[in-house]
């Protein structure tokens, strides 16, 4: 079952990733897929050819499966690490409500008071994708 598009070009993305950013360029990482798809071991040799960070990589790599499994905005995949969500899997056991507090919190805290842009459906919505993520792949 697939949700979306089948690819999602990478960037731009955020300026704290401007060095990571120009290491996928230049090996030509250009869609969220192709980055989700990194080993550990590639992420290494890449973060040696460049100045990118191994953890900022990993990072991208952890919101790209995000984006990819779940047909996620990459906005909404970012957010979703902020609140410590790193995974389907992970996803997939959260509790609905508390979920939408952190998130919440999350986005207050860096929008300052603007009204919440995650409504329950949405994430009852994701969890339910992750869930079925996750039966399918065992995961």
């Amino acid at each position: 079952m697939s949700f979306g598009p089948l690819s999602h070009p990478l960037g731009p993305l955020p300026k704290h990733f401007r060095k990571e950013e120009q290491v996928l360029q230049k090996h030509r990482i250009n869609s969220w897929e192709e980055l989700a798809a990194l080993s550990d071991a590639q992420l290494r040799v890449l973060s040696s050819q460049g100045g990118a960070l191994e953890r900022q990589l990993r990072k991208l790599r952890g919101q790209a499966q995000l984006v990819v499994e779940l047909q996620l905005q990459p906005q909404e995949a970012a957010l979703l690490l902020y609140a410590g969500i790193a995974s389907s899997r992970g996803l997939a056991q959260a509790s609905p409500q508390q979920l939408l507090t952190q998130l919440g919190r999350l986005e207050r805290s860096l929008t300052g008071m603007a009204p919440a842009r995650i409504d329950a459906s949405t994430v009852r919505l994701w969890i339910q994708r992750a869930q079925q993520v996750s039966s399918r792949s065992g995961k």
